[in-house]
């Protein structure tokens, strides 16, 4: 077995852009699973391919998702994942005694060590410029506004009992449109990738966040060609297989809002909601 473990819930963009990462360049890993939502954490490794429904595909045995449905909080927040990261935030890297938090971070700490396929990470010295450009701008941009469609559109109903208000709304989507536009012609413009003619980092950082609004009937691709042709090459890249497999679980996100949540999760997220801007 791999000494080396990734604790991830594939809800998170930034763990699915390390899970699609280290299956892409086929880096071995044990899969560490940890329920933003629901259970205390227990540790579990995770057999390949199958994961808990609340990550993507449902396991060979259901009931290790059912045992853990109606748990009281939210695993990251667990004395015991406390002890693997003491942020209690996902994805996170244990090589051996080494530890590694924040998914940029584990990116290149991966890519480093594996020594994967230059285009990841390009050793020119201007091409690496670009995705570091890129990796810098999406943690003030494309990330948060992502999300705040995602967490404003679909969990408006399920934290707080009603639907966004179009006031509410307007804004944000205003925000996301905008953050693509810069997106388009800023960093792809006319280039195959948005740091040039082969995908990079940047594009899978980018894509993971880009999917987060899709349950939320927002496609950031709509009426933007430029975008959805970027889209389509970044997904033969890195195999449709593979995206619909670390995808499966946002996209039926809608779908499953319904399901029961941990009280402390819950709250936590209403309140963040409640004061986002």
């Amino acid at each position: 077995m791999s000494d080396l473990a990734l604790f991830l819930d594939l809800l998170s963009q930034p763990c699915r852009s390390v899970y699609i990462f280290a299956k892409v360049n086929h880096i071995p890993f044990q899969h560490r699973e940890v329920q933003l939502f629901k259970a205390p954490w227990t540790g579990r490794t995770i057999p390949h391919p199958k994961r808990c429904v609340l990550q993507s595909n449902p396991p060979p045995a259901a009931s290790l998702c059912r045992s853990s449905r109606n748990r009281p909080a939210g695993e990251q927040l667990s004395k015991e994942f406390a002890k693997v990261n003491p942020l209690r935030k996902v994805p996170v890297l244990k090589d051996g005694d080494f530890t590694l938090a924040e998914s940029i971070a584990i990116l290149l700490y991966l890519a480093r060590k594996y020594n994967t396929p230059d285009h990841w990470y390009p050793s020119d010295l201007q091409k690496r410029a670009r995705v570091d450009e890129y990796l810098s701008w999406q943690h003030s941009n494309t990330r948060p506004h992502c999300s705040k469609v995602f967490l404003v559109k679909l969990m408006t109903p399920a934290l707080l009992g009603h639907e966004a208000s179009p006031e509410r709304l307007q804004p944000i989507l205003a925000e996301f449109n905008s953050t693509l536009t810069q997106l388009e012609e800023k960093f792809l413009q006319d280039k195959p990738f948005l740091a040039g003619d082969e995908i990079s980092l940047a594009d899978l950082v980018a894509i993971v966040d880009l999917m987060q609004p899709l349950p939320c009937g927002v496609k950031f691709y709509e009426d933007r060609p430029k975008l959805e042709a970027w889209k389509q090459r970044v997904e033969e890249a890195l195999g449709a297989e593979l995206f619909q497999e670390a995808h499966e679980g946002i996209l039926s996100a809608k779908e499953r809002q319904t399901e029961p949540m941990s009280p402390e999760i819950k709250e936590r997220m209403a309140a963040r909601l409640i004061m986002m801007k």
